[in-house]
């Protein structure tokens, strides 16, 4: 029986990845650990609740005490550590957020884990994921690799990027058994109606503007979320201990013709004249330090790991559409806010 912690487990690529690791893996006890900020959601695990080999913990990184005391009650023998402020939009707002959960949390979380792990660091990981936005921008052509050099252009990837070095200086000062993964844009179901693709396709639902930063001329690749937490399995039980591993999608869109294929769709989708929806695009001032494209290169973990991704991007746009647009309720929820009246009824009134 092994005990592993999932840190952001409540959130979009947390859910799927506590979901994937409590459904296959039954023997390993999965703690999930979420302050349950706006983006964090327990009714995004609704289906797994109830399994005996998982249990939620309410709680804050960023409290070094209540880590420790946790991690001495608990004994992890591994870390999956996601739990971070990920939007750059809300980091340009509030810097000092994202450097108190994003560092001072991983740091709180190595600090702990190294107090537990002094004696027997046997068949323990610490495995840390991170982003593709250190790595900074790219120009036409290129990709980014493991050993692309860092230049973080906002306050959200300057702290993942901190992040980053302080778990390559655990491993190298105190031989932490860590583990990295960076990976590109990631979409899929339960993502909080933010990020582009939830937030356009319920915009899109409610004839309400899609707004388009600058010209909408800035590439991304797409990294279908169940993709990603598969990676993630195969990383965290045979990934290279002190290694990194690049994790992409091979599915580079430029914002604007991502936009008008989802369109296109939604149109479809909702019986409406085609074209309709491409009328809702409106656009709006660019954002600060706006990173003009992103592209990763996968083949290390491919051929080290043999992973690959299982869907197309058009097969994984159509379900994540779909799915969307089959769960009314949970996205009325989230744009509510009733979604945090979910840990009240679940874990405080019972």
């Amino acid at each position: 029986m092994k005990t592993i912690l999932v840190t952001g487990g409540a959130g979009f690529i947390g859910s799927h990845v506590v979901r994937y690791f409590v459904n296959k893996y039954p023997g390993y006890q999965i703690v999930n650990l979420d302050n349950l900020t706006y983006a964090g959601n327990l009714a995004n695990l609704k289906d797994v609740e109830g399994k005996p080999n998982y249990e939620f913990i309410k709680g804050d990184i960023v409290d070094d005490k209540f880590i420790l005391e946790l991690f001495k009650k608990k004994a992890f023998d591994g870390i999956i550590h996601l739990a971070a402020e990920s939007h750059v939009d809300r980091s340009i707002s509030n810097p000092t957020a994202f450097v108190f959960t994003n560092i001072v949390g991983t740091v709180n979380l190595l600090n702990a884990a190294r107090a537990i792990w002094k004696d027997n660091l046997e068949g323990k990981r610490f495995y840390h994921i991170s982003t593709d936005e250190v790595y900074g921008s790219l120009g036409d052509e290129g990709y980014f690799v493991e050993s692309t050099p860092y230049d973080p252009r906002s306050p959200y990837s300057a702290s993942k990027a901190s992040s980053d070095h302080l778990v390559r200086a655990y491993f190298h000062t105190f031989k932490m058994p860590v583990v990295l993964s960076n990976c590109s844009n990631n979409y899929g179901s339960y993502q909080f109606p933010e990020k582009l693709l939830p937030l356009f396709i319920n915009n899109i639902k409610h004839n309400k503007p899609l707004p388009v930063y600058g010209a909408g001329d800035n590439i991304r690749d797409w990294l279908y979320v169940v993709d990603h937490a598969s990676a993630i399995d195969l990383i965290f039980h045979n990934g290279i201990i002190g290694e990194t591993y690049n994790i992409g999608g091979s599915n580079e869109w430029q914002n604007i013709r991502l936009i008008e294929k989802l369109c296109e769709i939604m149109d479809g989708k909702l019986g409406r004249p085609k074209g309709t929806s491409s009328k809702l695009i409106t656009y709006v001032k660019d954002r600060p330090g706006h990173d003009m494209r992103y592209a990763i290169d996968s083949s290390k973990l491919q051929n080290e790991l043999g992973w690959r991704p299982s869907v197309s991007f058009e097969e994984g746009l159509e379900l994540t559409i779909d799915w969307y647009l089959a769960n009314e309720e949970w996205l009325n929820n989230v744009t509510s806010g009733d979604y945090q009246k979910y840990y009240e009824e679940m874990y405080v009134k019972r």
